[in-house]
């Protein structure tokens, strides 16, 4: 094994990050823009028994929801993988977040400005795992625009906390806020 490093003797470095947010607020899409493998997701029809249960009421095309977790990976180099888990939206489903976020280097919350009371819980999960986090504020087509200081004082989140927008549907848009991740982790071990 003469001139490989110990890295590349022992193969890639695997980072779990944890896609997170309420019921609907694009965590599915967000996995399946950056994702370099087709995404492993556990959608299953929305029944009549979701009504009263699932607030899809500003979700008119939504006909799945994700039941257990999706999963996607990207391969920065030939020494770090990054593995994205994403969590259910529904709060019936919340037993499963605990196997989800052990291990995680930081988690995405998701929020959507129409139902940003839905971050609350998502938001007071990870501060108490102590789970280095962003927001971002995916925009979806049609609903109110706010200043992202405005979104950070209905969440109650620290200015330490970076929250940021985010097209879910757009590559692009997704990685720039997976590389906010990596930086606001990077300031929290360095402090």
């Amino acid at each position: 094994m003469y001139g490989r490093s110990e890295r590349e003797s022992t193969g890639p470095s695997a980072v779990k990050i944890v896609i997170s947010g309420g019921f609907g607020v694009g965590k599915t899409t967000f996995i399946g823009a950056i994702s370099e493998i087709e995404p492993l997701t556990t959608e299953a029809s929305m029944t009549d028994r979701s009504v009263g249960i699932d607030d899809a009421s500003l979700l008119t095309q939504k006909t799945t929801t994700t039941v257990a977790l999706d999963f996607g990976r990207i391969t920065l180099d030939s020494s770090l993988i990054l593995y994205l888990f994403g969590t259910p939206g529904q709060e019936r489903f919340d037993f499963l977040w605990d196997d989800l976020a052990t291990g995680a280097l930081g988690s995405v919350i998701i929020a959507d400005t129409r139902r940003i009371e839905d971050c609350y819980p998502v938001l007071d999960y990870f501060e108490d795992k102590s789970t280095p986090f962003i927001v971002a504020v995916n925009d979806f087509d049609g609903a109110d625009r706010f200043e992202l200081g405005e979104v950070r004082e209905a969440l109650g989140v620290d200015e330490a906390v970076p929250v940021v927008h985010c097209d879910a549907r757009s590559r692009e848009s997704v990685k720039g806020v997976l590389v906010a991740l990596i930086e606001q982790v990077l300031l929290q071990r360095v402090a």
